[in-house]
């Protein structure tokens, strides 16, 4: 699966890279079909702690899944991020099989 990352308002350090590719690869073991993934990582100009925004878009056979979360820190919204997605993955591999 090939991940391509986009960054606004910052640029993002190898280490938080490396943490969301390892976190996505891991996706393979729900479906073996993925085909690419987008992850979009935002910081937003706000009063809030709760800044900044993780979006990914998960290309499968046919279909895209799509998840955002917003926390304090990249990982944590990852973290919330990849459980939410791990849920579409399964529900869509129980629709299609």
């Amino acid at each position: 699966m090939t991940i391509d990352f986009q960054y606004v308002n910052f640029k993002a350090d190898q280490k938080l890279l490396s943490y969301i590719t390892k976190k996505l690869s891991k996706m393979d073991t729900f479906y073996d079909r993925i085909i690419d993934s987008v992850v979009y990582l935002k910081v937003e100009n706000s009063e809030k702690k709760e800044n900044k925004t993780i979006e990914i878009k998960l290309n499968v056979a046919n279909q895209t899944l799509f998840v955002a979360e917003t926390n304090v820190t990249f990982e944590s919204a990852i973290d919330i991020a990849m459980e939410k997605l791990k849920a579409q993955l399964v529900k869509y591999k129980g629709k299609i099989s």
